[in-house]
């Protein structure tokens, strides 16, 4: 097995830089570390704003390995959602209540997540209820999106968009309802799925049918501080679109935002991405659909959900022989197209820093395919040939 070494930087020039090397998306060890350093400090997207639409609706799910709950009460709250008891659900599922009652051994909370029953306790000496209420989590809310931060030392979520809303101002629409979910199980690397996300370069081979649709001649990134957009030209019917009509003078957008979730802007409809990581080489793509009401039931639409599956298991199918691929003793990292990968190179600028490993200083790295060392200068210091194993 491929082992990381101590040291990675990813070289800020990106005509001089090296991509993560193999052992990023194969080792056990890195995979628990980003948990922590990644995962658990940024803020991730767990649900839609109508799932807890009115007072006492609530939702549980999982960030980072930890159960979670979410609620409407006079406003959006999060909580872990362990019972300070013996730590059993404090709530399932999702619906509506206006208390939850621990599923183990009956212990009551109220929205606020205030203990107001612990069954069986009389006679406990020194029981305060006030200490046993649910923990908090941080929740927020933007563009009908609900998004947790296990971190309390994290910016607010509206620091962490940064540019992001001002630029999706013009795709974005308030009247959007979800209109289809699907998830895939992908056998690759979280980063895996994210570096093929971040360019358009395998388009014409990889996607015959969504290349019909957009325009691969005119595809474009830009990277901001937290995150990347690409987008194209719709071709229209004219030009051999057919899910996406248009006269030609709308364009598809996607939206990446460090480290795991996408805002797809398509005419029509949005597709929101999230990227759960579920072990080294195993993740889990939440597709969600969203569009106008009545717009579900029409063809135009139904067409661009299939194009979206299809082009799913064409970008999973890729993934996985990518995936596979890593571990050959062949290839330890690669460079990057100045022209086309800019956004990709972004993400691992963006997850060096993250995961607290980058250097400050220039001169050379060495390390292999063995070590997976990614040692290149911020100050373009960086090798002319892969390093010797």
């Amino acid at each position: 097995m491929k082992k990381a070494g101590a040291a990675l930087v990813i070289d800020a020039d990106l005509a001089r830089a090296w991509s993560l090397p193999a052992a990023y998306y194969l080792d056990a060890e890195i995979f628990a570390a980003e948990t922590d350093a990644i995962f658990a400090r940024t803020w991730q997207l767990v649900g839609g704003a109508g799932q807890v639409a009115n007072a006492g609706d609530y939702f549980t799910c999982e960030v980072a390995g930890e159960p979670l709950l979410i609620v409407r009460d006079q406003g959006l709250q999060g909580y872990y959602n362990v019972c300070r008891h013996r730590a059993g659900p404090a709530a399932q599922g999702c619906g509506t209540r206006k208390v939850f009652r621990c599923a183990y051994h009956g212990w009551t909370y109220d929205l606020q997540g205030k203990l107001i029953s612990a069954t069986e306790f009389e006679g406990v000496k020194d029981f305060n209820r006030d200490q046993f209420g649910l923990r908090p989590v941080r929740a927020e809310e933007w563009s009908g999106l609900v998004f947790v931060n296990l971190s309390n030392d994290a910016p607010p979520l509206a620091t962490s968009l940064g540019e992001l809303p001002a630029q999706v101002a013009r795709y974005a629409a308030s009247n959007l309802v979800l209109a289809e979910r699907r998830e895939y199980k992908v056998a690759c690397n979280w980063k895996t799925y994210v570096d093929n996300y971040l360019e358009g370069f395998h388009l014409p081979s990889v996607h015959p049918g969504l290349n019909r649709e957009v325009d691969y001649n005119a595809y474009a990134g830009e990277v901001y501080s937290r995150h990347c957009k690409q987008w194209s030209p719709i071709r229209g019917e004219g030009n051999g679109g057919r899910s996406y009509a248009s006269s030609g003078s709308e364009e598809a957008a996607y939206f990446w935002i460090f480290p795991n979730w996408m805002l797809n802007y398509y005419p029509g409809n949005l597709q929101v991405n999230v990227v759960w990581p579920l072990g080294p080489e195993q993740t889990l793509v939440v597709f969600e659909w969203y569009c106008a009401p009545g717009v579900a039931e029409t063809e135009a639409f139904s067409e661009a959900v299939k194009l979206g599956q299809q082009t799913q298991l064409e970008d999973a199918a890729i993934c996985e022989i990518v995936q596979k691929n890593l571990r050959s003793r062949s290839y330890d990292r690669g460079r990057y197209s100045v022209t086309q990968e800019k956004c990709v190179h972004h993400f691992h600028r963006l997850y060096a820093e993250t995961m607290g490993a980058q250097k400050r200083r220039g001169g050379a790295g060495e390390g292999g395919a063995q070590q997976g060392k990614a040692a290149l200068s911020e100050k373009g210091e960086a090798p002319q040939k892969e390093p010797a194993e």
